[in-house]
Parts: structure tokens; sequence; C-alpha cells
């Protein structure tokens, strides 16, 4: 598999965690490539750099959203915001390098709660 940096993806996540007000996230720790020649099914994905990197390297919690070029350069404008917007509420407030899940005690991610959540922030 293929890997690029995505800046205009980059660009799209600066933009959107204040209009969020995911103030949790600290952009400059958030990374985007988009994958190329990918065998997932999924349009986007996220990854977490793990506590035990932070804990014993001392890196920073780390995450890298990844965008399959094939699938998610075909969305509309949209639904790449969906996209995005899912992919952003897997971060928890700690930002702690872990990810939530879809299904929690106190939180889902799910078609409706995203769209909730850009709802919100078109409404404002």
């Amino acid at each position: 598999m293929k890997y690029a940096l995505a800046p205009e993806i980059k660009e799209q996540i600066v933009k959107l965690v204040p209009a969020l007000k995911m103030d949790h996230i600290k952009i400059d720790q958030i990374h985007c490539i988009r994958s190329f020649d990918a065998k997932t099914r999924a349009i986007a994905r996220i990854w977490g750099m793990a506590k035990l990197f932070s804990e014993v390297a001392g890196i920073k919690p780390t995450y890298i959203i990844e965008v399959n070029a094939k699938r998610f350069d075909k969305q509309s404008e949209h639904e790449k915001l969906h996209t995005l917007v899912h992919e952003l509420m897997h971060i928890p407030k700690t930002f702690s390098g872990a990810l939530l899940s879809h299904r929690g005690r106190y939180h889902a991610i799910n078609t409706r709660e995203v769209e909730k959540v850009i709802k919100e922030m078109s409404d404002k």
C-alpha cells in the first residue's frame, strides 16, 4: 500500500476542529495521509499512538487520519465532511492517543450522531 501526505485534508481539519468546538484536539498532533491501493472497505481510518509510546519514549499523543483515495475522493463535499467529523469523534477528550469505539457507555459514533454534530456546527 502506498501513502502520501494529504495537506488539503489537514487544512480541513484545521478549520473543522474550532468550528466543532473540539477544544481538546491538539491540531499540531494530528497528521493526515491519503492511501492508495488499500485493500480495506473503509473510506477513512484514524490511528492513535498507544499510551506506551508516550510513557516509554516520551512521544506526545499523536493521531493519523488516513483517507482511502479510491473511496474518499469520490464522495460529495457533505459526505467528506461527514467522514472527517466521524474520524475526529474517535478522539477522546483526554487526547491520550487512545481511540473511542463506535459504541460506549456515554457516547455513540454513528450517522445520526455525526449529522447532529454537523448540524450544531452549521447552526452557529
